[in-house]
């Protein structure tokens, strides 16, 4: 038999017991019967997810404390069940049952704290019925929309001058060159230039490789002392390896225009005021680079002339029944007649190393202009030219026809002079802004590598035979 117990009370009647008692005095209760109670264990499982199971027993670090079990399930685990206990022998049979030690209380984990839910966008559904309609949420506020320049029947009339933007047509152009309005950057004025007189008329263009239009021309018409016309028309050239090309070209096509204006109605012979024009040009020129003037100038020093802004420029005049033309550097002009089964003819020759080769006989001009070196240019307007010649002819035309005045962003694709003329349509005479943007669509076409200039002057002198005056 193993050892009894000490019990301090009887379990059946809980009559006091002393040491040493095998019966209870008062009823007779077997004490040896009584079970012996389980080894007590401090550390216990204070819950179960299910009832009537305990979680499986763990292994207990000296030192760790008990594991809550809310502290378990807190991380949202997955813990699995534990498989049924099997059934425990029955007691031995006793005189009176003996109950049960009472079960430790269960205590179930706090319910967590409900989180933050944030308001639903349809209603749970109804028990017995379908689920309600959801309300919609409101609406946020619309600003009211600004309507598109573009799409206004009646746009405001901008002031007189005020430049208005080509994109949107209504906003004005603010001095940087974008429209206030819709914020659209505007073509530069150079971009692009056209110019009509009806005796006269001129077409620039950027073209399609150059960043910036370095070409710029000059169209005009006075009246001689006799009180015929004369009509005048300077194309320029920048030069785009030197300093402010675009500057150089303008103020000589503005500067030998002038001049022409001055003289001509004085009486000065159209050949003697080409010449003065070309001079009066190069003086523009040269006053960049000594005067430092302009938005772009350089600084005032003693290598100045070195890469000074610098253009070529040829001019034509028509003036009685005179066909007078001025060059310096590498701009042509070409004589078209409108009765193309006569000859056309180049009218200039080109400062440059090409023609020297052919004038000095080292090369044909096929060969010439086929170098590499062919556009490099021996004379030009500017600080650093080694010595200005002007160049003059005088021409009697023995037919009517036109001037194509022009830079080499136009001859570059119409070089000799059949080329040209076949280039120029047959109402240029009647129509020279037509013929002009006709002469420059044919350059882009042909790729359009550099700045194009065209003027086209109409020679309406009635035929007195051709010479060279």
């Amino acid at each position: 038999m193993s050892q009894m117990h000490q019990l301090s009370a009887c379990p059946g009647c809980e009559e006091p017991l002393e040491s040493g008692d095998l019966f209870c005095g008062a009823c007779g209760y077997d004490l040896s019967a009584v079970p012996e109670p389980p080894q007590d264990d401090p550390t216990m499982v204070m819950g179960s997810p299910v009832a009537g199971t305990a979680w499986p027993a763990e292994p207990k670090e000296a030192g760790q404390p008990p594991i809550r079990f809310d502290e378990r399930a807190a991380d949202g685990a997955d813990f699995p069940l534990p498989a049924p206990a099997p059934p425990s022998a029955p007691p031995a049979p006793a005189q009176s049952p003996v109950p049960p030690p009472p079960a430790p209380p269960v205590v179930s984990p706090p319910p967590p704290a409900p989180p933050a839910v944030s308001p639903p966008t349809a209603p749970p559904p109804v028990a017995g019925g379908a689920p309600e309609a959801p309300v919609p949420p409101p609406a946020p506020p619309v600003a009211p929309s600004v309507p598109d320049p573009r799409t206004v029947e009646h746009a405001p009339t901008p002031p007189a001058g005020t430049k208005v933007c080509v994109a949107c047509r209504a906003g004005h152009v603010d001095p940087d060159g974008y429209c206030e309005n819709c914020g659209h950057a505007q073509p530069r004025e150079r971009d692009h230039m056209e110019e009509e007189l009806g005796a006269v008329a001129a077409v620039s263009d950027r073209g399609l490789r150059h960043h910036r239009n370095e070409d710029a021309f000059a169209v005009s018409s006075t009246a001689l002392p006799d009180g015929s016309p004369a009509v005048v028309a300077i194309v320029c050239d920048g030069v785009s390896s030197a300093t402010r090309p675009d500057e150089a070209s303008a103020a000589a096509a503005a500067a030998a225009n002038e001049s022409l204006l001055r003289s001509l109605p004085r009486g000065t012979q159209p050949q003697q005021a080409m010449h003065d024009a070309i001079v009066a040009a190069s003086d523009a020129v040269n006053a960049l680079a000594d005067t430092g003037e302009g938005p772009g100038a350089m600084e005032h020093d003693p290598h100045r002339h070195r890469n000074a802004p610098a253009c070529t420029l040829v001019g034509a005049v028509a003036a009685s029944g005179l066909l007078v033309v001025g060059w310096v550097g590498d701009s042509r002009a070409y004589w078209v007649p409108d009765d193309r089964t006569g000859p056309p003819a180049r009218l200039t020759e080109d400062d440059s190393w090409a023609a020297q080769m052919v004038a000095a006989g080292l090369m044909n001009e096929a060969e010439a202009y086929a170098d590499e070196r062919a556009h490099a240019i021996t004379g030009w307007l500017g600080a650093d030219a080694y010595e200005l010649e002007p160049h003059t002819a005088a021409f009697k035309p023995d037919r009517p026809g036109v001037v194509v005045v022009c830079t080499d962003g136009l001859w570059n694709y119409a070089e000799a002079a059949e080329e040209m003329a076949r280039a120029v349509p047959p109402d240029a005479a009647r129509r020279p802004l037509h013929g002009a943007q006709v002469l420059v669509g044919h350059a882009l076409d042909g790729g359009g590598h550099d700045n194009v200039t065209v003027a086209v002057l109409p020679f309406t002198v009635a035929p007195q035979g051709a010479g060279s005056a």
